[in-house]
């Protein structure tokens, strides 16, 4: 049972800054899908919910200026159904095509699964490795930051208190990039991850030029796995060197054992999809 709270409903951003000036202490509700759940659990509490689900000027899919940009209450249907996503944030359309069932895709938000701060959010690595940056607002300011530098812990962020994520904004990169999205789950796409991997490099020749990876649901917020990079830019593409390489993994990532897998387990599976990731991306080119 939902505990008493006093529910304040917007349809224009201005009013919603407004009232968090005044009311720092209130949770912000979008979609719903997270919030609701950790309200009835008592895993969070909340005297005033401030719901900006109808707040229209924060539902879109813009391609200008060499950027794609997403609004914040984008659902996570409407990104697996647009063709600028798919063809040109390719990453974040593969992990919408493998998120919950559909009456979930249509009610939750892009910006609700990056606010939650899940360990376990499956946007949020293929935000990650596709350099993307999230706007943030209140009544005085707007400010831009990295998504690898939005998570402070499970559920803790550095968002302040009065501040909304309005959008998610995503530089074009040139083709030569190569993308993979692997998600471990109990089943494929309607449960919570135990391990989603994310990956996009880039060659030149046998050689591989720049590759970002990032995994979610292996440490107390979604990590880049800087030393498997480290590993393979500059250098040949082998088999041999992508085996390696995705035994570094076990550098980056500090899982915790929970109902739905234990620590073991996914530091086996890390590697494992690392490895599938970067094979993935690779299909097509010569290794040895």
């Amino acid at each position: 049972m939902i505990p008493k709270v006093e529910y304040y409903r917007f349809k224009a951003l201005d009013d919603a800054l407004r009232f968090l000036r005044q009311y720092p202490g209130s949770k912000i509700l979008a979609g719903g899908t997270d919030l609701v759940v950790q309200l009835r659990s008592g895993k969070t509490a909340a005297r005033k919910l401030v719901d900006i689900s109808g707040i229209d000027e924060l539902r879109y899919i813009r391609d200008e200026d060499g950027y794609i940009r997403i609004g914040a209450l984008t659902t996570i249907e409407e990104l697996k159904n647009s063709e600028t996503v798919r063809d040109h944030a390719q990453l974040l359309w593969k992990a919408a095509n493998n998120f919950a069932v559909w009456q979930i895709r249509n009610i939750a938000t892009i910006g609700g699964n990056i606010c939650n701060a899940s360990p376990a959010a499956d946007t949020v690595p293929p935000l990650i490795v596709l350099n993307a940056r999230l706007r943030l607002q209140n009544v005085d300011r707007q400010r831009e930051i990295k998504v690898e530098e939005f998570f402070k812990g499970p559920g803790e962020t550095v968002m302040e208190k009065d501040e909304i994520l309005t959008e998610i904004v995503i530089p074009k990169k040139d083709s030569g990039w190569r993308y993979s999205f692997i998600k471990l789950g109990k089943r494929h796409s309607h449960i919570l991850s135990i391990v989603n991997v994310a990956v996009g490099l880039k060659t030149y020749k046998d050689m591989i030029e720049d590759v970002i990876v990032a995994l979610g649901s292996v440490a107390p917020t979604p990590v880049r796995a800087r030393s498997v990079e480290d590993y393979l830019k500059n250098h040949r593409i082998t088999r041999t060197r992508l085996e390696e390489a995705s035994q570094q993994v076990v550098k980056d990532i500090k899982p915790i054992s929970d109902i739905r897998a234990s620590a073991e387990y996914r530091i086996e599976m890390s590697k494992i999809l690392v490895r599938r990731a970067l094979n993935e991306c690779l299909k097509n080119v010569f290794t040895t």
